[in-house]
């Protein structure tokens, strides 16, 4: 009579059943907790976040006290080990490697007849242990690798920085492991929306791989190129693209619609989110729950997330439809947006990514049409009046939840063909094959260009002038190895801006203290917030290891220099 099993939990033994270990697996992908209405970006590994320390964004929202560790972060002073919206951030990884861990032992356990898809959830796991590390790797560094099958105190035993390593390379190296296996195990297609497949572990090979070909020593920075790991990085680039399973989408604004959610030939692993769904409010993104713009009646909260100048002024264009590499931020918007987007020339792919006033919002020219207001700016005179579009979607969108704190269900692509497409290209550039990487970046920039048809007001007119021309050896460049490199980093920057990627970017090829203070000495004239900003060489590329992690660590963990 007293023997009740406990309500509401599992047990070891129903865990360990076959029929019960699809459930743990689910687990793992769905590793972010909820912290409904608001917000998980505190704890996230969201990329808007690594957005705002680059020079792509502004931190936004209400003002500098609003999350003023962000605004510390950005500025890269006042940053300590205990600063805010950084704990968070390690325990979130760790919690999901734990859960991807527990799942793989428990798939160890049982056989094949048993649970016919063991090989493919296991490469599974593997794959999102390594996914979750990369993504604590390049935030902070020094991180500890935690396998499965350790006790609670073997985990704990584990330094992030091994006393006996010359470098940071056996890390990457147990990343780079757990990625192999997942790609030597798992199918090229699966049934399952937002499960990975092999081409999504190749891709992450590639990026850890070129991570590991700009090796850095002690204090962060770039030793020298490792052309052996290009090479073999080159190989997994090129088995995505001779797989024929992915293409560029005919229209750049496809990756970044509601309406195509698991529909886009690009995409080749996007996070799953859905509303009406038999819960509450849903399975919503809720580590973009405060990138929508201060604007009733259509957003609630929380204008976070704000294009800078600069980044602005980078999609500008000569007369030749070229990027102005140069004198792209001789000028901006300050003052006069009128003027200046009507006397300036622009790649197409502003339209997608930066919302600006009296232009149509996320494509509402047609069907229900409405233009983006300066009223959807909460600090305009901090901020300015541009917003991120990407990670948003429309006002009529049937994935849009307002909790105060705006959701929303499109799914989140993690990586994309052209972004495979620039990695080779950047492979190419740095083994001296440029010649070979001008029709790849010619191949993005004419996809670009034939990205206007929904760039357009009501009546059909472009929004903006658009022009963007592919690049002619002789004819409008060069092509040396250094403006090769040159137009493929920008390239970069302009397709994936607002993604997340530009500041690590930045650190991998060892230019983040150059770029970064000659940002904040042009922008501080502009924002006089960034007064403060300095980019320190040596400490910056990296978060400190969190205060709270080193006093549980009682001297295993060492923290990262300059903090």
């Amino acid at each position: 009579m007293l023997d009740v099993e406990p309500k509401g939990v599992v047990t070891e033994e129903q865990v360990s059943e076959p029929e019960s270990l699809e459930g743990l697996v689910t687990a793992a992908y769905a590793f972010t907790p909820k912290a409904s209405p608001c917000c998980a970006e505190f704890m996230s590994l969201n990329p808007w976040i690594a957005s705002v320390r680059s020079d792509d964004a502004y931190k936004g929202g209400g003002g500098l006290d609003d999350q003023t560790p962000w605004y510390q972060m950005e500025t890269f002073s006042l940053v300590s080990s205990s600063i805010g919206n950084n704990n968070g951030v390690w325990k979130n990884g760790y919690h999901g490697i734990a859960r991807a861990n527990e799942a793989i032992s428990k798939i160890q356990e049982v056989d094949e007849s048993e649970f016919p898809v063991k090989t493919t959830r296991l490469a599974e796991m593997h794959f999102i242990r390594a996914w979750l590390h990369y993504k604590l790797k390049i935030r902070y560094r020094w991180i500890p690798y935690v396998p499965e099958g350790l006790t609670q105190q073997e985990i704990e035993e584990i330094p992030n920085r091994r006393p006996d390593a010359e470098n940071d390379m056996y890390i990457w190296q147990h990343i780079l492991d757990d990625f192999k296996y997942a790609s030597e195990n798992l199918p090229e297609t699966q049934e399952d929306d937002g499960r990975v497949n092999k081409a999504t572990a190749d891709a992450f090979i590639v990026k850890t791989l070129l991570w590991m070909a700009y090796p850095q020593d002690d204090n962060h920075q770039l030793t020298n190129i490792n052309t052996s790991r290009l090479e073999e990085a080159l190989t997994y680039a090129n088995e995505i693209i001779n797989s024929g399973q992915y293409s560029l989408a005919e229209d750049f604004a496809h990756n970044f619609m509601y309406e195509w959610d698991n529909q886009s030939p690009e995409v080749l692993w996007e996070l799953q989110f859905s509303t009406d769904d038999g819960t509450p409010n849903g399975n919503l993104n809720e580590g973009n729950s405060l990138t929508t713009p201060w604007w009733s009646p259509y957003f609630s909260c929380c204008d976070f997330h704000k294009p800078s100048f600069n980044m602005v002024n980078a999609f500008k264009v000569d007369q030749n439809g070229l990027p102005m590499f140069d004198t792209f931020n001789d000028e901006s918007a300050q003052g006069s947006y009128n003027n200046y987007f009507s006397n300036n020339t622009f790649d197409p792919r502003i339209g997608h990514t930066v919302a600006i006033p009296g232009l149509p919002w996320k494509y509402q020219n047609q069907q229900n049409p409405v233009l983006f207001d300066s009223a959807g700016s909460r600090q305009p005179d901090v901020y300015g009046y541009f917003h991120s579009l990407k990670e948003n979607v429309r006002t009529d969108s049937p994935g849009l939840v307002d909790l105060f704190w705006m959701h929303n269900s499109k799914n989140q692509a993690v990586v994309r063909y052209d972004e495979v497409l620039l990695m080779k290209a950047e492979i190419l550039i740095e083994l001296g094959r440029h010649d070979e990487a001008l029709p790849i970046i010619n191949q993005i920039r004419q996809r670009a260009s034939n990205s206007t048809g929904m760039l357009t007001f009501t009546d059909g007119s472009p929004t903006l002038d658009y022009n963007i021309e592919t690049y002619q050896d002789g004819v409008n460049i060069n092509w040396t190895q250094q403006n090769a490199r040159k137009a493929l980093r920008w390239e970069r920057r302009l397709e994936l801006a607002m993604e997340g990627r530009r500041f690590f970017d930045l650190v991998r090829w060892g230019i983040a203290e150059e770029v970064m203070n000659d940002y904040f000495e042009k922008e501080r004239e502009r924002r006089q917030w960034l007064s403060v900003a300095e980019f320190q060489s040596g400490r910056d590329e990296y978060r400190p290891i969190p205060q709270e992690q080193l006093n549980l660590s009682e001297g295993v963990y060492t923290q990262n220099p300059g903090y």
